[in-house]
């Protein structure tokens, strides 16, 4: 049996009172002499007591949380005769790392990359689950990965298991760089979860993966890729979807009055070389709206809502090649038949694929209108920054009690999606029973 000796906090400079934050052996352990024991940590820095001798602990006489100064005994160790440089068979030294993990030039000149990318690189890592890969070593509870202070330091604030970083430094020892390469081994695997969302619809979720189905197996089939525009928006789509709370607001407009003023003016317009639209008059209508309900022509940026003083609104145009967004600009400055005639302008343009990125950006507002194609009532996706968007659908003729009777009248359903962060539903009542009111009555359109 060896001699048995206690081993006692050494000289640590001016440190009192020092935090134990780890213990790196436990009883039964076999260590080599400056092999890690403890970790402490002042306000200042992180630092090690190493053994000073190989040996078995016998005994651990502080535990995590105390307050230790020097001198303090830490573990009772018995000292091994003549293995003062080699670990005993009960702790094998850790394996040399395969030769596919070896680093291809020394460590010391090997570039490790910012901080910043490592925390960025871990955080996606963790985000999407990926499974970490081990290092090679022992199966055994004895063994402890042989690492710096600084390098443990670094490790817990990326919250590394260093018992799973193959160490490529002398000894085995784990580098930063060790570190870092770990965390971009758990990355590559991140690519194949992080590509299903474009790829099949997925989401960076806890949910089942997206089916995969050999849709040939049950009848023929025929793959037609996406178009760009439909691939783009689909991303938009999907981004503000998640992120927003959305709620839609259904209301109705009795827009027979209006739409006879329009068919009386439709000639006048068509003499010009367009066609004078109800798109244009709920243009007109929708600033006088955001006007009186000002949040709704804004945008969340952090704990600070932008309100805007200007009304760009987005008008969803259906092409062969998916929707388009164009930006009518300053609407509350332009009459009906000014912005009939661009409307037949940008909607021409983005059939041809003339749009520029610029005719796309700085809307306030959006309006989706399906009343040429059908429906009743749909939920429209807001587009961000944007907080809400109008759905319109195909206007009908119905029988509303007016004065004591069933009167036919022309009804246009309205469908409002808003940011439910920014709006309540209190708010969108009050907004769609206004906009339906001045369709009602063009004329408040221009008080």
């Amino acid at each position: 049996m060896g001699a048995i000796k206690e081993v006692l906090v050494p000289d640590i400079g001016d440190f009192k009172e020092v935090d134990v934050i780890e213990i790196l052996v436990k009883p039964g352990d076999a260590v080599v002499r400056e092999q890690s024991l403890i970790t402490l940590e002042s306000d200042k820095a992180t630092m090690e007591i190493p053994s000073p001798d190989a040996g078995v602990v016998k005994e651990i006489r502080v535990k995590v949380g105390d307050k230790i100064s020097e001198g303090v005994p830490i573990v009772v160790l018995e000292a091994i005769e003549g293995e003062s440089r080699q670990p005993s068979a009960a702790a094998p030294a850790p394996a040399a790392p395969p030769p596919a993990a070896m680093p291809s030039r020394p460590a010391a000149e090997r570039p490790e990359p910012p901080m910043e990318a490592v925390l960025e690189a871990l955080s996606q890592a963790r985000a999407v689950s990926a499974p970490v890969p081990a290092g090679p070593g022992p199966e055994n509870g004895s063994f402890k990965p042989h690492a710096s202070p600084s390098v443990r330091k670094f490790a817990r604030e990326l919250g590394v298991d260093l018992a799973k970083v193959t160490g490529s430094g002398p000894k085995g020892r784990i580098l930063q760089g060790d570190v870092q390469g770990f965390v971009k081994g758990m990355m590559a695997q991140a690519p194949a979860r992080e590509a299903a969302p474009a790829a099949a619809g997925a989401m960076p979720f806890a949910l089942p993966d997206w089916p995969k189905v050999d849709y040939a197996k049950y009848g023929p089939v025929e793959a037609r890729p996406m178009s760009r525009i439909k691939r783009i928006a689909a991303a938009n789509l999907h981004r503000n979807w998640l992120s927003i709370p959305h709620v839609t607001q259904f209301d109705e407009a009795d827009v027979t009055d209006l739409e006879a003023f329009r068919k009386g003016s439709s000639g006048e317009s068509e003499r010009q070389g367009f066609k004078l639209t109800l798109l244009a008059f709920l243009l007109k209508a929708s600033v006088t709206a955001l006007r009186q309900h000002p949040e709704f022509n804004a945008s969340l940026d952090g704990e600070n809502l932008i309100v805007k003083k200007y009304y760009h609104i987005g008008v969803a145009v259906d092409t062969p090649d998916g929707l388009v967004v164009p930006v009518i600009r300053d609407v509350d400055r332009k009459g009906v038949f000014d912005l009939a005639r661009e409307l037949a302008g940008v909607s021409q343009l983005a059939r041809e694929k003339k749009l520029k990125p610029g005719d796309m950006q700085g809307g306030t507002f959006s309006i989706s209108s399906l009343g040429g194609v059908g429906g009743t009532s749909f939920t429209p996706i807001i587009n961000a920054p944007e907080v809400a968007i109008l759905g319109v659908s195909r206007s009908s003729m119905r029988p509303v009690f007016r004065d004591g009777q069933f009167v036919p009248r022309l009804m246009l359903p309205l469908s409002l999606s808003y940011d439910h962060r920014v709006i309540d539903g209190a708010a969108a009542a009050r907004f769609t029973s206004y906009l339906s009111s001045v369709l009602s009555d063009i004329r408040r359109s221009l008080l």
